[in-house]
């Protein structure tokens, strides 16, 4: 079914770029989205998003705001508090939403909340880095450090035994002041994309790398993408529940993808992205195409989602 066009008439600003480890990514996103809302006919302009972007929006008399923003700042409830203060709708979750799915320590505590398999996992402080015993993590190599809040797979790496260990938490807390060291799970890494509480697909990736890095994400082209996943139907059927479920225990809204690794009988759930990207690279287009749905209507599907979490009462 076509999107219905909802905010035809209304000037849309696209924020991209930002600040974060995920910049250039957003670029290309934002550009992408950009030049599909020019196509459809709708008034569009581009904002790259810095300190001044409350006045920015305010100058420019954007109605609605489609949310091309990763990481810090963009995807963690920052802009979404301002697009509320400043009463315009966006695309995307919500406040809280956008900040307990950037910190991938709270959203496991809501995962497992909710009944749905979460790995073993520790989290550690800068504080705690110089006198942390592998010993007591309760569980052997090889492990996943990775920061906390950073997205794209920006500063982890896979430890496979204690003297690899130090280096790869100093990568990370390069990145943030909370590390994370979870259990390195071996499976396949299944994505499941879900719109508008609805769970479109199920595609895996096999990275010819390691893992599914920066690198496999969005600059090489040696990683295959498999739609659907070729999995049993009992397997897609459960990977699609666990993604949707994922997605509604953090309250998301939108678009967003869930990222799974299917191990040992289970799909555990390591992350929701509620800002995913829409390069040539990323699977959320690639997973919307699977089904029909092509990227200039992707692009007005989600835009047709955007709203304001906050109901603002009009003024007598």
């Amino acid at each position: 079914m076509p999107a219905e066009g909802i905010w035809r008439g209304k000037k849309i600003g696209v924020i991209y770029g930002g600040e974060s480890s995920e910049r250039e990514v957003s670029l290309e996103t934002g550009i992408g989205i950009h030049a599909a809302l020019l196509r459809l006919g709708y008034d569009a302009i581009l904002i790259d998003q810095g300190p001044d972007i409350g006045k920015r929006l305010s100058e420019s008399g954007v109605q609605v705001v489609f949310n091309a923003l990763h990481g810090k700042w963009g995807e963690d409830g920052c802009v979404q508090g301002l697009l509320e203060v400043m009463h315009i709708p966006y695309t995307g979750s919500k406040v809280f939403s956008s900040a307990l799915a950037m910190n991938k320590h709270f959203s496991k505590i809501i995962f497992r909340n909710a009944g749905l398999p979460v790995g073993d996992y520790i989290l550690l402080n800068t504080r705690q880095m110089a006198y942390f015993d592998p010993a007591h993590m309760g569980f052997g190599f090889p492990v996943v450090v990775k920061p906390n809040t950073e997205g794209s797979s920006v500063g982890v790496s896979i430890v496979k035994n204690a003297d690899e260990l130090n280096a790869a938490l100093k990568t990370a807390a390069d990145w943030d002041g909370d590390i994370l060291i979870e259990r390195f799970i071996k499976g396949r890494e299944i994505q499941i994309t879900v719109l508008n509480d609805k769970a479109l697909g199920a595609i895996e990736v096999v990275p010819a790398e390691e893992f599914y890095n920066y690198a496999a994400k969005y600059t090489l082209n040696t990683t295959k993408y498999l739609y659907p996943a070729p999995l049993d139907e009992k397997d897609y059927a459960y990977c699609m529940e666990v993604g949707l479920a994922a997605h509604r225990a953090l309250g998301c809204e939108g678009v967003t993808r869930t990222d799974l690794i299917l191990a040992e009988g289970r799909a555990y759930v390591l992350e929701v992205n509620t800002l995913p990207g829409m390069t040539s690279h990323s699977l959320v287009p690639k997973t919307a195409a699977g089904i029909g749905i092509g990227f200039d209507e992707l692009v007005e599907r989600i835009l047709d989602t955007a709203s304001l979490g906050i109901a603002v009462r009009e003024r007598s």
